[in-house]
């Protein structure tokens, strides 16, 4: 997800971030417009990663984060990259919620164990039966929500990263820490997932 060239640049950005933070709606409107492509590039990512209510495409699922975010009151996105982590986060726990339910549904409510073998490796794709690829969503949500309980940074790596389809360059810049801590906690939080969901934890 580079910066694109032009008048789309990170200063116009910011920009508009700064507006709707003082609560120009306008403002918010003009940046999705800006960023559209990649929200729509990261939400491809989200949504393949589930094949669950088919409702939820990709446009309806950038549709829904920009409902969510553009409710918020007074945030403090500090430019493009923080934006699209942001943004990526809120897609993620929309799917999140869908599987829930699409789970609860169909096995009253009861999450069997999941296995790391499933989740693969994190830059893989996940399997294509739709209610194991809910569940082994759901299994990993619960191990991260764990994993921010103790290291809340590791959590927002593995967001960007897997999630967000950041590169550690653009993660760095979202999250304001350097690429060699990147790396180092992108491998620390694959190595405590890993972990968590081999001992049926992620359950």
């Amino acid at each position: 997800m580079s910066e694109p060239p032009g008048g789309d640049g990170r200063g116009d950005v910011t920009s508009l971030l700064d507006a709707f933070g003082t609560g120009d709606r306008a403002a918010f409107d003009t940046l999705i417009g800006v960023v559209y492509d990649e929200l729509h590039e990261i939400a491809h990512r989200h949504r393949a990663r589930w094949t669950g209510n088919e409702t939820v495409g990709t446009t309806a699922l950038v549709h829904e984060a920009y409902l969510k975010l553009v409710d918020q009151q007074s945030p403090s996105w500090k430019h493009r990259a923080h934006f699209l982590a942001v943004a990526s986060r809120a897609m993620r726990q929309i799917l999140i919620d869908y599987a829930r339910g699409q789970q609860a549904g169909k096995r009253g409510g009861k999450l069997d164990h999941i296995s790391f073998d499933l989740v693969e490796d994190l830059e893989g794709s996940l399997p294509d039966l739709s209610l194991e690829r809910a569940e082994t969503l759901i299994g990993l949500d619960n191990s991260l929500r764990r994993l921010e309980q103790e290291t809340a940074q590791h959590c927002r790596i593995v967001e960007c990263r897997f999630f967000g389809g950041m590169t550690i360059e653009e993660t760095a810049q979202a999250l304001g820490i350097s690429p060699a801590t990147v790396k180092r906690g992108w491998a620390s939080a694959q190595a405590w997932l890993h972990r968590d969901l081999q001992t049926g934890r992620g359950a």
